[in-house]
């Protein structure tokens, strides 16, 4: 197309000073250049303008497509993250997949072989009659997830801090972590204690720890007590999360939860001032206003407080409790209980999983320029049913007549069974981590 000439306008200087006009062959050459380095130079271009945009985030969707039609590419970190030490296939989702039936590799570990597991999680030693929950493996629809290598984690740990900062989900992961590591340790050589609201399990021949802090919230609460926490009335005191971040500087890996804590029937109560004040200023928020609050702490000290080129930062998303079990096409008021299969239906998502709390996470990772990995384990876990401790834990309190003979009203269908489900969590950990 010919370029429409040039118009000249009047002025009281055009008559003395008149530029010659531009060669239309000049302009369209001009324009033919720019074209050309844009198609040339596009690629590098986006990549400049891409780190701007400082962020490593996988997959988050509050409106998940079915495993096999996901399609949603990854936003890779344009540098080289701390511990990498290869590249994820390209086009890869790893938490969108199936499970495999795999008995000859898992578990990675015995129960009864990892002294570490809380009494809570030992289903075996509580009398599960049945193991089939434990040798189930993820695989992923497009790739496959690098095999856990615990040589290379304990090496990749040397002088350095491993933490899991979170509720007892978290800590849940946190055990596992330990329990796929430790066997490569002589007794001598390794340690766990517990300090307050800190536990720390040491390898002392590497001079590395890994560690789990209590902190259901991640702010300031009246659940904080690492013992005694189980209330209904939850508190949480804004603009508090350095109360616990000081515990947490200085970690080289850092995995935060936090979600199950947040999920009430009312309105959230959020501290303005001090739990020490006489007179309390408290203001009820929604739940989604509450979450979000939190989340954007957490980025503001994780953006303050640690140094991108050093430490890796994770974020475990929402874990279902099935808690109810007509969801999934079971008897009412059943919930986990007696549940040995997994739900086969590849779009399952219970509404124990809030796709708007989902959605929270995503839009606060994308405001922030510092890179974080966002482990979708909802998805992935939704389908496990089976794989709930139940009624196979450590009772705290003595049964009731009643409880006996319902044994659905006191099953356990927030916590996870170990081995189990939260080693695939680690799995895919451990796969971000080195391959991400």
């Amino acid at each position: 197309m010919k370029p429409e000439p040039l118009r000249s306008f009047s002025s009281p200087t055009s008559v003395l000073i008149r530029k010659p006009p531009i060669s239309p062959y000049l302009l369209f050459t001009f324009l033919v250049f720019i074209i050309f380095a844009i198609f040339l130079y596009g690629e590098d271009l986006r990549c400049i303008i891409g780190q701007q945009h400082h962020l490593h985030l996988d997959h988050i969707n509050p409106n998940p497509p079915p495993p096999s039609t996901a399609t949603e590419k990854h936003q890779i970190h344009d540098t080289k993250l701390p511990f990498s030490v290869g590249e994820e296939e390209k086009g890869c989702d790893v938490f969108s997949g199936r499970w495999v039936w795999d008995p000859v590799n898992h578990p990675f570990y015995k129960e009864s072989e990892c002294p570490y597991i809380q009494p809570q999680l030992t289903c075996q030693e509580h009398g599960r009659p049945d193991r089939d929950y434990q040798f189930w493996r993820w695989q992923p629809h497009a790739c496959s997830l690098p095999s856990f290598n615990a040589s290379l984690m304990l090496e990749t740990l040397r002088n350095k801090r491993m933490m899991f900062v979170g509720d007892s989900l978290n800590r849940g992961q946190y055990v596992s972590m330990v329990c796929l590591l430790h066997s490569l340790i002589p007794d001598n050589a390794k340690s766990m204690e517990t300090f307050g609201s800190l536990t720390v399990f040491t390898a002392k021949d590497y001079n590395a720890t890994i560690e789990f802090y209590w902190a259901p919230f991640l702010l300031e609460s009246n659940a904080d007590d690492a013992v005694i926490h189980r209330i209904s009335d939850r508190i949480v005191r804004k603009g508090s999360i350095n109360k616990h971040g000081k515990h947490w500087k200085g970690v080289d890996i850092i995995v935060f939860n936090t979600y199950l804590w947040w999920m009430t029937d009312a309105d959230f109560k959020i501290l303005h001032g001090s739990f020490n004040d006489e007179v309390k200023q408290i203001v009820e928020v929604s739940t989604e206003d509450a979450y979000r609050m939190m989340m954007k702490s957490m980025m503001r000290w994780v953006k303050e407080n640690m140094d991108p080129n050093k430490t890796r930062v994770f974020f475990t998303g929402m874990s279902p409790t099935h808690q109810k079990s007509i969801e999934w096409g079971g008897s009412p008021n059943r919930r986990c209980y007696n549940q040995t299969k997994m739900i086969a239906d590849p779009n399952y998502w219970g509404s124990d999983c809030k796709k708007n709390i989902m959605k929270i996470i995503g839009d606060v990772f994308r405001e922030s320029k510092f890179p974080i990995t966002f482990l979708n384990i909802t998805q992935l876990s939704l389908y496990r049913k089976d794989a709930h401790t139940s009624i196979y834990k450590k009772q705290w309190n003595p049964l009731t007549s009643e409880q006996i003979a319902n044994p659905s009203s006191y099953a356990d269908c927030i916590h996870w069974c170990l081995p189990g489900l939260q080693d695939t969590w680690n799995e895919l950990l451990f796969s971000k981590l080195f391959f991400p």
